[in-house]
């Protein structure tokens, strides 16, 4: 894990699953709780937690987007990916490999 910190790349692919997670849990614990159980308090705290999480890894793309290179059609799938459930597990997969 801590080879992961040492490069921009390494440093978005754990944003990337920390975003991820986050974003699985506001889906699908927090909204559940908001919605059936008539309680917004965690998704309210969640919901900012998420919200800085998500300009994070924006920015985060960016800066590999620039670094090394990224061509825009790779730039745009891994932005995609980070409103879509599940896909910066698939972007670390597919895009974000050394």
């Amino acid at each position: 894990m801590l080879n992961l910190l040492k490069t921009q790349l390494g440093r978005l692919r754990v944003l990337a699953f920390i975003e991820g997670i986050s974003f699985l849990v506001l889906l699908f614990i927090t909204m559940p709780l908001k919605y059936a159980f008539d309680n917004p308090v965690p998704n309210k705290t969640f919901g900012l937690v998420h919200g800085l999480l998500f300009i994070l890894y924006v920015l985060a793309v960016i800066q590999v987007k620039i670094e090394q290179s990224w061509n825009w059609r790779k730039t745009f799938l891994a932005l995609l990916a980070s409103i879509i459930p599940f896909g910066t597990f698939w972007a670390d997969r597919k895009l974000f490999q050394d």
